[in-house]
């Protein structure tokens, strides 16, 4: 088999090569640097600069899928140019690859597309699945809502159309939490705002295998990578200490003061949703670190 995959660069991207190539899936990427192009016999890179509507076509030859991760950082500041940013490079990706599909002979069946549970409303105490119809009214529900209609297309296309709405991904490596953790070890580490917001979150190693049990298995219509036990902002600080033999002495980070440091943006450490993921453990998927215990086990160990 042979995929091509946008954002194979990225945090979730690099670990879905690795478990692609250990699986003799064969991976093509596109790359809008041309310094990041490589040719090896199960990777190989293709230039693309979707806001150009700039492709190499070559990329879709003997490609039977696509799994779309392209998206610029959230993590950085909201400015109200950024902001735009957020959601063109979440729309006009796909907008450029379903254009550029429509003339070419393919073989490709499966779009499968990232997307974020951001788009469920933000509640301490209800739970969300797949079949949940409310939706948030945030900047970052909107992204998500405009990120998955930029999918549908593709099914006019006669591909399946999956979509794999992703929560807070834990990497040793990468994303928020070496961050999250190396204040913990300073004795800085606190609950932030009240602390009861929700974190539902997954290991890396996890939410590439995800995307992958959806390709394997054909999987279409929504999926919730979480994993099965999501946990305060509280408790997920209170294990790290744990972890790493650190005391949560501080008191709670007012969430006046994040608001302030961060704008907009604080809505990503102080409101969050409980999300289930049933959905995709009924379709098969046994999770690697179902719980923040393990995940944690694992992220903090020394090598």
């Amino acid at each position: 088999m042979k995929i091509l995959i946008t954002g194979a660069t990225g945090l979730i991207g690099r670990e879905l090569v690795k478990q692609c190539n250990a699986d003799g899936i064969s991976v093509h990427y596109f790359t809008t640097r041309k310094s990041k192009i490589e040719n090896r016999s199960k990777y190989r890179g293709f230039y693309w600069n979707p806001i150009e509507n700039d492709i190499d076509v070559a990329a879709f030859e003997g490609v039977s899928a696509i799994i779309n991760l392209a998206g610029a950082n959230i993590g950085k500041r909201w400015t109200k140019s950024y902001k735009t940013e957020i959601l063109e490079s979440r729309t006009i990706p796909a907008d450029l690859i379903f254009k550029t599909l429509q003339k070419l002979d393919h073989s490709i069946s499966h779009f499968i597309s990232a997307s974020g549970v951001s788009v469920y409303p933000r509640s301490e105490t209800d739970a969300y699945t797949e079949d949940t119809i409310e939706v948030d009214t945030s900047f970052l529900a909107d992204v998500v809502k405009a990120w998955e209609a930029s999918a549908d297309p593709f099914r006019s296309l006669g591909m399946k159309v999956s979509i794999v709405r992703t929560g807070m991904v834990l990497a040793k490596d990468g994303g928020v939490f070496p961050k999250l953790a190396q204040t913990v070890k300073l004795g800085l580490g606190a609950p932030l705002g009240s602390g009861n917001q929700w974190q539902s979150w997954v290991h890396l190693n996890d939410a590439a295998s995800i995307y992958l049990h959806v390709l394997t298995h054909k999987l279409e219509g929504i999926y919730n990578a979480v994993a099965p036990n999501p946990v305060t902002n509280r408790a997920l600080n209170k294990e790290i200490a744990a972890h790493v033999g650190a005391p949560l002495w501080l008191p709670k980070v007012p969430s006046i003061v994040l608001k302030l440091m961060l704008g907009e943006m604080a809505i990503l450490a102080l409101e969050g949703q409980l999300v289930r993921s049933k959905k995709l453990e009924l379709s098969g998927y046994e999770f690697a670190y179902p719980t923040i215990e393990l995940a944690c086990a694992d992220l903090l160990s020394v090598d």
